[in-house]
């Protein structure tokens, strides 16, 4: 299950109108906040009283904060590597370390003895560098990983990058953050940012839920807004995209499908759900619409051509339904097209497919839906064996 976390930014607006905006953002599930204390002018004193005020609300709120720090911000706190107790003052939770200190430096934070977890930049410190550090035995559950947000247009992360850092960490069990940019009006963040500020720059301009959904399916565990303030409505539709789906292992079609499945188990349909948006095309039938939005599991097995994306559970049930061929004037279905395979192929009948390159209208397929390009981006990362469930498009 994703953790969802918001950005504030005390040297920009006051901490009471932060506060505001951690209550909201907490009503909604979100329980991290990101902030930069290295941004934040004053003496040590004055710098070190406000983050444990900004502390102190968040910890009301149930959320846990990252403070955003670097070995300059540290020195100037009085702090070092081997000791973190100005910020064990200020009752910190997590240390994200825009720039690391080396190997043997961030070991010793890592040992820290009040257990605050240390999160490293997951744009910048390269994979290898946290599994040297896991192969001498650090305590896995202390370490994070974070990637940056990018206020410049055009500066943002690589998307194939992106996915190959996620691959590396996810492979030792670390939890990785990333960022969505909220799309409401007048937001603000650092080094007056106004374009947002996402991990990932081609979702620089998507809506939230997208992105959010996007992310946690190539491995962010943590999605925080970059931007503040987010609306309450995007709050509400990030914690929506990325709530765990409800059990379903209790229906028949469930039950059914574990008695004579070997790909499928209980741990899996309780696991976080990818949900893809699909446009309904056509006045759909009730067993088309059913299928296409109320079935569950849809699940690629993993033996699909480049062609499509394939779920076949849908027929196994649906056998004895009429799935009548509805005309299709194209030669082929454009890739993002939805199509379900029709009573023109009995034994496949029920079907769904997600076209992901140009296929060749034979007259057994069924156009039922369409996804949107951005949309489609969400079939780059779900794996094989991953369980999908098909909401209509707003």
């Amino acid at each position: 299950m994703a953790t969802l976390g918001v950005s504030v930014y005390p040297d920009i607006r006051p901490l009471d109108e932060i506060a505001d905006y951690l209550r909201l953002a907490s009503k909604h599930g979100f329980t991290r906040v990101f902030t930069s204390m290295f941004s934040v002018e004053g003496t040590p004193e004055e710098v070190l009283a406000y983050f444990r005020d900004l502390d102190a609300v968040a910890h009301e709120c149930g959320m846990e904060v990252s403070l955003d720090i670097n070995p300059e911000c540290m020195a100037r706190l009085n702090a070092t590597p081997s000791d973190l107790s100005v910020f064990a003052g200020i009752n910190a939770d997590i240390l994200r370390m825009d720039g690391a200190y080396g190997e043997d430096d961030n070991v010793t934070m890592l040992a820290n003895p009040y257990g605050m977890k240390i999160e490293y930049n997951a744009s910048a410190l390269m994979p290898e560098a946290i599994e040297s550090m896991v192969a001498r035995g650090v305590d896995k559950d202390r370490i994070l990983a974070c990637h940056n947000f990018y206020p410049q247009r055009y500066t943002g992360f690589r998307w194939d990058k992106f996915r190959q850092v996620n691959d590396r960490l996810s492979a030792l069990g670390i939890r990785i953050g990333a960022f969505v940019a909220s799309q409401a009006p007048g937001t603000h963040g650092v080094w007056d940012a106004v374009c947002g500020l996402p991990t990932v720059e081609m979702m620089r301009d998507w809506p939230a839920d997208l992105a959010a959904r996007v992310l946690a399916a190539a491995g962010a565990t943590d999605v925080f807004f970059g931007n503040a303030y987010a609306s309450e409505a995007e709050l509400a539709a990030v914690a929506e995209a990325l709530a765990p789906e409800e059990p379903h292992y209790t229906t028949p079609v469930v039950e059914e499908t574990l008695r004579h499945s070997d790909y499928l188990d209980l741990d899996q349909l309780t696991s976080t759900t990818r949900r893809v948006r699909v446009e309904p095309l056509y006045d759909l039938t009730a067993v088309e619409r059913e299928i296409l939005f109320d079935f569950f599991p849809h699940i690629d097995m993993g033996d699909s051509s480049e062609w499509i994306w394939r779920t076949r559970i849908p027929r196994m049930f649906y056998q004895n339904e009429t799935i009548a061929p509805r005309p299709f004037a194209g030669s082929e279905f454009p890739v993002g097209s939805v199509v379900m395979v029709n009573d023109n192929y009995k034994h496949y009948a029920g079907e769904v497919q997600v076209v992901l390159r140009p296929l060749i209208n034979d007259g057994t397929r069924n156009l039922v839906g369409r996804i949107d390009e951005r949309e489609m981006t969400m079939f780059d990362v779900i794996r094989d064996n991953e369980l999908v469930v098909f909401i209509p498009a707003r």
